[in-house]
């Protein structure tokens, strides 16, 4: 266990970057519960390992524990979903009146619909580029898939994403909306 400055240590370094932990144990476990339970457990499990930290990115470190720590909860909990890994084969706001503000939320719930209908691996990889903000080396390093890899699976999952947005539409155009 941590004593003293070592714990002060962690959590000046790592504790910072708990939002970003719970941000994609949610998206990845998709139950918000859930997410905290695992959360709670890579938490731990980072604090265990701290002693062999070194310095360097200490967001993608924790994000990397989190991460295994939901694909780990995924295949004991949910074996009916596929679970896989990607195998290689912010809307801008405007003035905000009752009309826009609506408009937002209605695009965020089907954003968040259509982020739900892709695979692990893609919703994965999404949430640590659009919503948290890692660069490509980040999600190399959290993932620990080179970056040509990440670069390509990136693409696809928002071309997925893309194909999954477009579908409500498509169902509208044909009923005549």
């Amino acid at each position: 266990m941590l004593e003293g400055e070592d714990q002060a240590r962690f959590e000046a370094v790592v504790l910072p970057h708990l939002d970003a932990a719970f941000n994609l144990a949610r998206w990845l476990l998709r139950s918000r519960a859930d997410a905290e339970d695992v959360t709670q457990d890579a938490l731990l499990r980072a604090f265990r390992a701290f002693g062999s930290y070194r310095s360097g990115n200490a967001r993608a470190w924790l994000l990397q524990i989190v991460r295994n720590t939901c694909f780990t909860w995924l295949r004991q909990n949910r074996k009916e979903e596929d679970h896989s890994e990607f195998d290689e084969n912010r809307m801008p706001q405007e003035s905000e009146n009752p009309e826009s503000l609506a408009i937002a939320s209605s695009d965020r719930e089907q954003i968040t619909r259509a982020l739900d209908t892709l695979p692990a691996g893609f919703r994965e990889i999404l949430v640590l580029r659009e919503l948290e903000g890692c660069s490509y080396k980040e999600i190399s390093e959290i993932t620990a898939r080179p970056i040509g890899t990440v670069m390509s699976a990136l693409a696809r999952a928002r071309q997925q994403l893309r194909a999954a947005l477009a579908q409500p539409a498509a169902k509208e155009a044909r009923r005549g909306l």
